[in-house]
C-alpha cells in the first residue's frame, strides 16, 4: 500500500479556531489520516500522513474551502503512516514566537521577497550574499545549506533577540533565509524587513521543495533535513548524499536523531543505529540507568502498532 505525507500551511484569518479544531478533527479522523495539525486565529500549519485516497480526500476537503482553495501541499512518497495519532490543536499561534505586540509581524503585509529554487542556487554562488538558517540549532547540526550562519537558539521565539545581537552588521548586505516548509521563514524574513534589513528574500516552499526541484535537484545541501514526524531526518540533495553530524556514542559520521528514552530527560541526540540499542537510546549512563526509561516499552509499542497495521492492510 502507498502513502503519502502532506506538509502545508497558510496565514488566513480563521474565525473561533477551537470550534475549527474540533470539527477538522472530526474529518480527519473519519478519512483516517493522522497527523499534527495546529489551527490559531491567524490560520494553520499541518502535516499529516495516509494512503493515497486517504491524502486525495483531505487536499479536495481543503480546496473545496474558498478559504483554502489556493493552499499549497508538499507532497512526499513513505512506505508508511509517519504519525501514530491525529491530532489538531488550537493555539495562539501556528508557529510559537512569542512576539511582543510591537514585534510582531502579519506575513500577509510584512514578509520577504520569494525565491524560487533556481534563484536560490543561483544567489548562493555570490559571495556577498548571507544565509540564515531559520530552523532551530539542533536541526542545522544534520543538515544545512553551505555557508548558512547557524542560529544559536533552541526554540523559534529566540530569534529576535539572537538577530538583535549578532546579525544587525549586515541591514545593508543581501539577507536570504529558509527553513523545512518555509513557514518560519514568513515571520522570520518579515521580521528582519521590520528591524530594518534592506534586502531580504525566502526560499518559497522551503527546504522540501528545493530539493524536490527537477533543476537544482538540492544541490548546495549538505546533510539531511530534520522533520518533525516519525521519519525525522530526509534526504535532500540527490547529487551528492553528504553526512555532516557524528553519533553522540562513538563519533561515527551519522546523521540519525532520537530522543533520549528517559521521559525526564528527552534529549534530541545523533544516534547510530548500533548504540542505540546498546545505550537503550539514551544520552548518558544515568539516563540508560534510569528506571523510567522508556526504550523497552517503545520498542514493544512499535511491534504492536506494525502488527496492527498488517492486520488493518
Amino acid at each position: 500500500m502507498k502513502y503519502r505525507i502532506l506538509l502545508y500551511y497558510k496565514y488566513t484569518t480563521i474565525e473561533n479556531p477551537e470550534e475549527f479544531a474540533a470539527r477538522h478533527l472530526e474529518f480527519c479522523n473519519s478519512i483516517g489520516i493522522k497527523g499534527r495539525i495546529l489551527v490559531a486565529a491567524e490560520g494553520i500549519n499541518g502535516t499529516v500522513s495516509g494512503t493515497v485516497e486517504q491524502t486525495d480526500a483531505y487536499m479536495e476537503h481543503m480546496h473545496a474551502d474558498p478559504q483554502f482553495a489556493d493552499l499549497w501541499f508538499k507532497i512526499d512518497d513513505a512506505p508508511k503512516h509517519a504519525f501514530r495519532k491525529m491530532k489538531v490543536k488550537a493555539r495562539q499561534e501556528i508557529v510559537n514566537w512569542s512576539m511582543s505586540a510591537e514585534d510582531d509581524v502579519d506575513p500577509n503585509d510584512m514578509t520577504g521577497k520569494y525565491l524560487t529554487p533556481k534563484e536560490w542556487h543561483e544567489l548562493m554562488q555570490r559571495e556577498d550574499v548571507i544565509i540564515i538558517d531559520g530552523r532551530n540549532d539542533y536541526e542545522y547540526d544534520i543538515g544545512h545549506f553551505k555557508g548558512a550562519i547557524r542560529p544559536e537558539v533552541e526554540t523559534t521565539r529566540e530569534f529576535p533577540q539572537w538577530i538583535r545581537e549578532n546579525l544587525s552588521e549586515f541591514k545593508d548586505k543581501k539577507v536570504m533565509t529558509y527553513c523545512t516548509g518555509g513557514i518560519r521563514c514568513e515571520k522570520l524574513s518579515g521580521f528582519l524587513v521590520k528591524e530594518g534589513f534592506q534586502d531580504v528574500s525566502q526560499l518559497h516552499g522551503g527546504i522540501v521543495s528545493y530539493g524536490k526541484d527537477p533543476e537544482v535537484k538540492g544541490e548546495g545541501w549538505e546533510g539531511k533535513c530534520y522533520v518533525f514526524d516519525e521519519r525525522i531526518a530526509v534526504p535532500i540533495n540527490q547529487v551528492e548524499d553528504k553526512v555532516i553530524a557524528t553519533c553522540y556514542h562513538c563519533g561515527k559520521p551519522h546523521d540519525r536523531y532520537v530522543n533520549c528514552a528517559n521521559p525526564f530527560c528527552h534529549k534530541m541526540h545523533v544516534c547510530c543505529e548500533e548504540c542505540e540499542p546498546a545505550h537503550l537510546r539514551s544520552c548518558s549512563k544515568e539516563c540508560e540507568e534510569h528506571p523510567a526509561n522508556r526504550y523497552e516499552l517503545e520498542l514493544q509499542m512499535a511491534a504492536d502498532d506494525a502488527q496492527r497495521e498488517q492486520q488493518e492492510a
